[in-house]
């Protein structure tokens, strides 16, 4: 399962997508136009976008380039321009893929998936991991914070890896227990507090400057610097 943003100004186009997304089991948020995806973007991200061209406020152009400068999440560009210009833009402006409408709901799906694999073949394809305060090596099993090697433990290592790899998103508790411990049902939720609590102390993170949020009732996120 996937979170999906769908982002068109066409309610019956929206709801089409919203109900054939969540019967393939996606969870499916929707935005009327762009100002009001880039505004559910921010608040839960999402790891793909569907997005319209034709649209008030803030077109997808537009929309496109904003996205762009936040995150390398797949984006299928959705439009009833067929025209050979109209996809080269999208495709040199930062989109992914390029639908024109009216669509198969099957190709569409294939589509989909199709990014979806392959961002998370490129997400697991990494091998180092630099941002403004965290660099990790995970062939040589190394990280460091600020400059200075911390050493973490195998689970540590691992439950830190799952947040950068996984950077911008709310991961569940039992998403962490299944990329940290390899088992949704190895460890309590209380544990994995316990131990992103230890993370952040051998981190010298404090709650008001660790990258780590806990979103509650939810699970945690981590915010790249």
């Amino acid at each position: 399962m996937a979170r999906i943003l769908v982002i068109d100004d066409e309610p019956d186009v929206a709801l089409g997508l919203r109900l054939l997304l969540q019967r393939a089991g996606h969870e499916v948020a929707v935005a009327r136009d762009g100002r009001e995806g880039l505004r559910s973007f921010f608040g839960t991200p999402a790891e793909l976008v569907l997005l319209d061209v034709s649209m008030p406020v803030m077109d997808g152009w537009e929309t496109l380039g904003r996205l762009r400068d936040v995150t390398e999440a797949p984006i299928l560009m959705l439009t009833a321009r067929g025209l050979e210009l109209e996809k080269v833009r999208g495709l040199r402006g930062g989109a992914d893929d390029y639908q024109t409408k009216p669509y198969s709901n099957q190709e569409l799906l294939a589509r989909v998936d199709a990014l979806l694999r392959r961002s998370a073949v490129e997400e697991d394809e990494i091998e180092v991991y630099v941002d403004g305060r965290v660099s990790m090596d995970f062939a040589r099993h190394v990280a460091e914070v600020d400059g200075r090697e911390v050493l973490l433990s195998p689970l540590e290592f691992r439950l830190l890896a799952a947040f950068v790899r996984h950077r911008g998103r709310v991961l569940s508790h039992e998403q962490l227990l299944e990329l940290a411990w390899r088992d949704p049902l190895a460890a309590s939720r209380d544990t994995l507090k316990t131990y992103v609590r230890y993370l952040r102390r051998k981190l010298d993170w404090s709650d008001g400057e660790s990258p780590i949020e806990s979103v509650r009732g939810v699970g945690y996120r981590y915010v790249a610097q």
